[in-house]
């Protein structure tokens, strides 16, 4: 299977890499604290090991599991050391009650990473429509999108690897409605569907 390096410590880092263990990939886990690092790449077991924050990640796709105010700064101090990885930004930028995205239209969190990632790399934008729960216990679609369809097609292969579904909604401008779908799963959350057991997919 993959290469996989991920960039954070909390729940989506630990869901996503207890799904990577279990499909056969080799993991890295890369914190700012060190020492919950390496306590959660205990926790995955396999091969999963601790990288130090700021080198160069081992895996060939890198995914940035932080809160979306911490994305481009991440990219941006990483710097170099992400030249040549496919970068997978997971996050929602919601506003303070989750009914809207907290940057205007017409970019996203995933093309702002892009705007500070090193030459060579690509980034591309992927579960986020996803609750962590139904993730960890579902089999729900991923929606991707970038603008390099040979790193598109990496993220695919470490996604179906996890058991899952990969769905490509197009260039990364796209990444803009992605995060606005995000926003549509709380909507539903708390009105039509009316809990938290579910997750956007194609029929």
């Amino acid at each position: 299977m993959g290469s996989i390096s991920i960039i954070g410590t909390g729940n989506m880092a630990r869901t996503i890499g207890a799904l990577a263990v279990a499909g056969g990939n080799t993991v890295e886990v890369m914190g700012r604290d060190q020492a919950k690092a390496a306590d959660l790449a205990k926790a995955l077991g396999g091969s999963a090991t601790t990288g130090e924050w700021g080198a160069v990640p081992a895996g060939d796709i890198v995914i940035v599991a932080l809160l979306s105010a911490g994305v481009v700064p991440a990219v941006a101090h990483y710097g170099d050391a992400l030249a040549g990885k496919v970068i997978v930004d997971i996050s929602n930028p919601f506003n303070s009650a989750a009914d809207g995205l907290v940057h205007g239209e017409g970019t996203s969190i995933a093309q702002e990473a892009a705007k500070a990632a090193p030459a060579g790399a690509s980034v591309v934008k992927a579960f986020n429509t996803i609750f962590r729960h139904v993730l960890e216990k579902g089999r729900p679609a991923v929606f991707i999108a970038g603008d390099d369809a040979h790193a598109k097609a990496r993220v695919e292969t470490f996604v179906k690897s996890l058991g899952l579904r990969p769905l490509d909604v197009g260039d990364l401008k796209m990444a803009y409605w992605l995060e606005g779908a995000g926003v549509i799963t709380m909507g539903l959350a708390r009105h039509g569907v009316g809990n938290w057991d579910f997750a956007l997919d194609v029929a």
